[in-house]
């Protein structure tokens, strides 16, 4: 099958010679939004308004909703899909939960969405919430919910809707992993993406669809693996590990789209800093003949829609005394860019994993690990309010002690650098070791040259000895993968907020200068 893959101009240009059998639609779509209703700065942090007066901010669900406007003026056929993650990341989830998501995706005039790990951060009630109020399905194929009463019978695999004549099967997946990234709670049974994604495209074909679209919160990775071992899918819209597919960032993943076979693949990086406008036409048998697009960047050129700019003021008033609360003062900006914090030492995961260290270095306690996927911005130069924390460390984690042995640490190192290539979040930022790893070795074999601070100077771990560790409450429990850290010893579990032991640290002398010393070497 032969499919065009062109730009914009050219799609214009042949949009005349079109046969009329063939059938188009514009496929709006966003990702990982994380409750970034107010702009955001090019650090992915907050943005002041008056840096947005000045055009130097993006996004924001104002200059949205400006966007999808005339996004859908320019097609008279088009869907509006999210790729899951609009929980979590600002204070505004953490004062509204899911209720402020609802009503602007309602407001957006959103078609469908798909299950994102960190709609389960707060465990199925406030999803269940989430869904009782917005008026779209939210979809996942790759779960069993069926014993979980508040989702059983009430969260889909799939949908069909019509447009322009014709039918669309959507199809929502989730990342398999999702019982270590988030809160699903022992009720939900997640199952491999390729096999949930396939038989629901049989039981839509066999409902007579022939055009499917995957709302994917899965990761581009899987995203391929997805179109190359299944069939029948022709567009999957993606999310989950944040990546910018474009024909003319030269920072991109990928071209937009990514084709594997017959397959489309999109994503539209994230914190709705872009809108993604994919143009597809399908021949009468439902083979896509064309596709091409480009992801529309949210900067100041697109406008803010007056009204939306006053609804996310007004919810944003009682935010206001938390997050403007100057708790410290940045002498240069503070690197936490997921590309970063997911891969290499970062300047963030040493301020966090130093504060944790820090605050419980008197308990014996000499190493600590954060998971890189726990820290979700940058932070600028100049004075640090206690918003700028809680925007990097929104999750509401507190500080765990335990013990573990030496062998237990190699193996939660190798466990952190274990899915590298795929950016993911269980990569560890460290303090009071250091270590260094292969990407080209096979993952459990990765780690080497694992040494630890002891009197002063650094020693190679002895995989026998006892060792006190401090990590965050989620990572304790499991999560990212840590499960070797649930049978740990003398574990307490409810220590201080991590984001309150992270802006004491960052106050304690004076102007904090971020930097790297080499902790975690990659060969």
């Amino acid at each position: 099958m032969f499919i065009r893959i062109l730009t914009s101009a050219a799609a214009l240009a042949l949009s005349g010679t079109m046969a009329l059998a063939d059938y188009s639609i514009t496929i709006l779509h966003t990702n990982d939004f994380h409750a970034r209703f107010e702009p955001i700065s090019k650090y992915d942090s907050p943005c002041s308004s008056e840096n947005n007066a000045e055009g130097k901010c993006f996004g924001g669900t104002a200059r949205l909703t400006t966007a999808i406007a005339a996004a859908k003026a320019r097609t008279n056929n088009y869907i509006l899909v999210d790729g899951g993650d609009q929980f979590q990341g600002t204070l505004f989830y953490t004062y509204y939960k899911g209720a402020l998501a609802a009503e602007m995706m309602n407001k957006l005039g959103y078609d469908a969405m798909t299950v994102g790990n960190h709609e389960f951060d707060d465990g199925p009630e406030v999803l269940r919430g989430f869904m009782d109020t917005i008026n779209f399905p939210i979809l996942m194929s790759n779960a069993d919910v069926s014993g979980e009463a508040l989702l059983a019978g009430k969260l889909a695999k799939s949908t069909i809707i019509e447009r322009g004549g014709e039918k669309l099967g959507l199809i929502g997946l989730t990342p398999q992993d999702t019982d270590d990234l988030a809160s699903p709670g022992p009720n939900v049974i997640f199952t491999d993406p390729v096999g949930a994604v396939q038989g629901e495209v049989d039981k839509l074909t066999a409902a007579g669809v022939n055009k499917i679209v995957v709302l994917s919160h899965s990761g581009l990775n899987v995203d391929k693996r997805v179109a190359a071992e299944t069939t029948g899918v022709d567009v999957i819209v993606g999310g989950h590990d944040n990546s910018l597919l474009s024909n003319t960032n030269e920072r991109a993943k990928g071209p937009y789209p990514v084709m594997v076979g017959s397959t489309a693949i999109v994503q539209a990086y994230a914190f709705g800093k872009y809108l993604g406008e994919l143009n597809v036409t399908f021949d009468d048998a439902g083979n896509i003949t064309e596709a091409v697009g480009e992801p529309v960047l949210m900067d100041a050129s697109v406008g803010e829609d007056a009204a939306t700019v006053a609804r996310i003021t007004e919810a944003a008033a009682p935010l206001e005394e938390i997050r403007n609360k100057v708790v410290a003062t940045a002498a240069a900006a503070i690197d936490g860019d997921r590309a970063n914090c997911r891969a290499v030492e970062c300047q963030m995961g040493n301020l966090v994993a130093d504060a944790m260290l820090d605050r419980v270095k008197d308990q014996g306690v000499t190493i600590a690990i954060a998971n890189g996927g726990g820290l979700r911005s940058s932070i600028d130069a100049g004075d640090v309010t206690m918003g700028e924390v809680l925007t990097v460390l929104p999750f509401q984690n507190t500080l765990s002690t335990f013990q573990v042995s030496g062998a237990t640490v190699v193996a939660a190192l190798e466990n952190g650098v274990s899915k590298h290539e795929d950016v993911a979040g269980r990569f560890p930022q460290v303090a009071g070791l250091k270590f260094t790893f292969d990407v080209a070795a096979e993952p459990g074999s990765r780690v080497s040259d694992v040494m630890v601070m002891e009197g002063g100077a650094f020693a190679p771990i002895d995989p026998a000895k006892i060792y006190g560790l401090v990590s965050n409450n989620f990572v304790r429990n499991g999560g990212d993968g840590y499960k070797m850290f649930r049978d740990a010893a003398n574990v307490y579990d409810f220590g201080p907020d991590l984001a309150d032991v992270t802006a004491e640290y960052l106050a304690a002398d004076g102007p904090y200068t971020p930097y790297l010393d080499g902790r975690i070497t990659a060969k």
